[in-house]
């Protein structure tokens, strides 16, 4: 009994390796060749903990504050050039770059975006603001860093928008769908979005890649703004 068992499972195993041999884009085999998921949520997290400094506790242990945003903004900084490395080959223009001329402008690319992020510190204070003025059950502003999904949305997406300005390919929208799977909060990274927005609620919102959001905009839960295919 136990050797026919070892029998099937080794030609449900043969069955699996015979079908992705043909050649179908399910088949692609190069998993080396894309982004990792993990190391961007990994980065999105580290990120977050720049951002809100005092909500977010990073892994990184130190006694000296100066010192340990030193330590996660080179830890982001490296991770962030290895997976936009990989990502730039799937943009032609960086086709025929060497591995150290990808790595390079990877790098460039991570070091240009982490210098955007006080102007995305600016924004995301006034989404915090918005929040909290446009929602009377809101206790405190450490009710809405901590619980809001809206903002954790908001936050991602203005940190993936940069990223999409940057043209770094499909690291953007791995981090907003990230974001997406989080809070139930759909908003493509090529959506400009103005100062002061707050999402109530938020879980069904859809925000398409040519939005234009203006300033001071409130938007409710289950609400669609973009094109339908």
């Amino acid at each position: 009994m136990r050797r026919d068992i070892s029998n099937r499972i080794q030609n449900v195993t043969n069955r699996i390796l015979q079908d992705y041999q043909n050649g179908r884009d399910i088949d692609n085999m190069n998993v080396f060749n894309q982004p990792d998921r993990t190391a961007v949520r990994d980065i999105t997290y580290k990120l977050l903990s720049i951002l809100f400094p005092g909500y977010y506790r990073p892994k990184f242990r130190s006694y000296n504050y100066d010192g340990r945003i030193a330590v996660v903004v080179e830890d982001v900084i490296y991770n962030l050039q290895k997976q936009i490395s990989i990502a730039l080959r799937f943009k032609e223009e960086y086709a025929a770059e060497t591995d150290y001329e990808l790595k390079m402008s990877a790098e460039e690319l991570a070091i240009d975006f982490l210098d955007r992020l006080p102007k995305i510190r600016a924004l995301v204070n006034t989404d915090m603001q918005a929040s909290y003025e446009g929602d009377p059950a809101a206790f405190s502003i450490d009710e809405i860093v901590l619980c809001y999904p809206g903002l954790l949305a908001s936050t991602i997406n203005r940190l993936a928008h940069e990223l999409f300005l940057l043209g770094v390919p499909l690291i953007p929208r791995m981090m907003t769908e990230y974001a997406h799977s989080r809070t139930g909060i759909d908003i493509h990274p090529g959506a400009t979005i103005g100062e002061y927005f707050f999402m109530d609620h938020g879980t069904g919102i859809v925000v398409g890649e040519t939005s234009i959001i203006g300033k001071h905009v409130k938007i409710y839960q289950g609400v669609t703004i973009g094109a339908l295919s």
